[in-house]
């Protein structure tokens, strides 16, 4: 047995620790098990949104994307910083009206605002979709960073096995306070870690990052220019709009949100929240160094770059140490990602759609039922094998962005639209995702003639645009959804 699996394994009993912990004098009732009681400040609001975003995408395919795509990989750090931008204006807005009417799920938000139970069930199919698609990035990280950190001792399947029946585990005992309190360790080793990995790979091979950048360009002259095709200056711009709009349509990210105990304890959180993209950047640099040293990764196999590298520059103990962050970063976001998968299918799967007359403690028996289910489904997708970790992050943000119109037009101080609007936006845009996405339908297929720049435009945004439209047409040709009592608490 090599150095490196005692400590994955000790990382991981830490975790299990920490999580049981969390329970120690609460009650889990429905709101305290999926909301933390709606009483954490900034900093432990901060705490789980990080541990959203410092995932195994930001672990490995933030360092992948650089060693394979060059220039396109940079659109990562500008999405989120456009992101903080509309968060800092609309989500202290989301929080306030879920707190005056305690809404506990992401699907509770557009239930409430239209008075619809039909749009309740159609928000959350479109929230469970993305969400399977999210959990299968962090389990499928999960069987990578443990396999190559164990130099191959535990197979990638096994791990995710493992990873799985812990996160249901503990997310059983102590809901969310448990990803929160391995969310603190996770993020101070993993900030502590990418500081050091940024600065010291390229100084210990090249000397320096600049130095780093020269022998790149010396090899591939082109490797930091945007290709004229395919993920060119269009498809970089387009995207980065997207995923800005849609950064915070994630459900787990407004589960966060949900749980702060004030507005300003939100607003300071995504002031926060840039923080973020330094760690991104660092690990930039990682995917970068790898360029030269570990060449030849190919498809899928680009999200391995960061784990072959510090695999020929440290000891197997320190690999481990990685690995076991590395962990963590799988642990937290995808214990999110089921615990709000969990609850909208408690509260608005099966009591919006079929028992409108269940109880708080009959919701969140059917919610803790759910949980181990869903984890299931996403284990069986992430077995089945397929794209890197930022293809499958850009589908399941094309998909999720299709909630912000009918999420925007609510905020306004004299809300615009109905709940029919919102289902025939959401519908449509969902649509063209999915033809795009499993059909394999492009724009340059549907217009053969057209210039590379619209060929090139990101077709998540060309469905944005087709949701926006049919939910103005529909609402301005129907009826109206907004009532006097409605219309007071959004503006508060």
């Amino acid at each position: 047995m090599n150095a490196a699996l005692p400590v994955i394994a000790a990382f991981l009993v830490l975790a299990v620790i920490l999580a049981i912990l969390a329970r120690r004098g609460r009650k889990m009732s429905l709101e305290q098990w999926a909301l933390g009681g709606r009483g954490l400040g900034t900093i432990m609001v901060f705490l789980l949104m990080a541990g959203e975003a410092f995932s195994t995408f930001t672990f490995l395919g933030a360092s992948g994307w650089a060693y394979s795509k060059g220039a396109p990989t940079f659109y990562i750090l500008a999405y989120g910083c456009v992101g903080f931008v509309i968060a800092f204006w609309m989500l202290p807005a989301v929080w306030r009206y879920a707190s005056a009417h305690k809404l506990v799920s992401f699907s509770d938000f557009y239930a409430h605002k239209y008075q619809s139970r039909a749009l309740s069930v159609v928000v959350s199919v479109v929230a469970l979709a993305g969400m399977v698609a999210l959990l299968t990035i962090q389990l499928r990280g999960l069987g990578i960073i443990v396999s190559e950190a164990s130099y191959g001792g535990i197979a990638p399947s096994v791990s995710i096995w493992i990873g799985v029946v812990v996160m249901v585990g503990y997310l059983l005992f102590s809901g969310i306070h448990g990803s929160a309190n391995i969310a603190v360790v996770k993020d101070i080793l993993v900030l502590g870690l990418a500081v050091f990995l940024g600065f010291y790979l390229p100084w210990h091979y090249y000397g320096g990052i600049a130095p780093m950048f020269q022998a790149i360009h010396a090899q591939y002259p082109d490797y930091f220019s945007f290709p004229k095709e395919g993920l060119n200056l269009t498809w970089y711009n387009s995207t980065i709009l997207l995923t800005a709009l849609g950064y915070y349509l994630y459900p787990f990210n407004l589960t966060s949100v949900f749980t702060a105990r004030s507005a300003q304890a939100v607003r300071r959180n995504t002031i926060l929240m840039p923080l973020y993209t330094i760690v991104i950047a660092l690990l930039f640099l990682a995917g970068f160094v790898a360029i030269l040293k570990v060449p030849g990764l190919k498809g899928a196999d680009v999200d391995l770059a960061l784990f072959h590298l510090v695999k020929i520059t440290f000891d197997p103990w320190f690999v481990g140490v990685i690995g076991g962050a590395g962990v963590l970063t799988a642990l937290v976001p995808g214990s999110m990602i089921l615990l709000t998968a969990s609850t909208i299918i408690g509260r608005n799967v099966y009591k919006e759609g079929f028992a409108p007359q269940a109880t708080d403690r009959q919701v969140a028996g059917a919610a803790r039922i759910a949980l181990p289910l869903f984890a299931l489904v996403a284990v069986y997708f992430v077995l089945r094998g397929g794209s890197t970790i930022v293809s499958v992050a850009i589908f399941a943000s094309s998909l999720l962005t299709q909630l912000l119109p009918s999420l925007l037009f609510s905020l306004r101080p004299n809300p615009f639209g109905s709940k029919q609007a919102a289902i025939a936006g959401i519908v449509v845009g969902g649509l063209i995702v999915g033809l795009n996405t499993l059909g394999g339908v492009s724009l340059a297929q549907l217009f053969p003639h057209a210039s590379i720049m619209v060929k090139s435009i990101n077709v998540g945004l060309v469905a944005l645009a087709a949701n926006a439209v049919v939910f103005t047409l529909v609402a301005l040709a129907g009826p109206r959804s907004w009532t006097r009592s409605e219309r007071v608490p959004a503006a508060a």
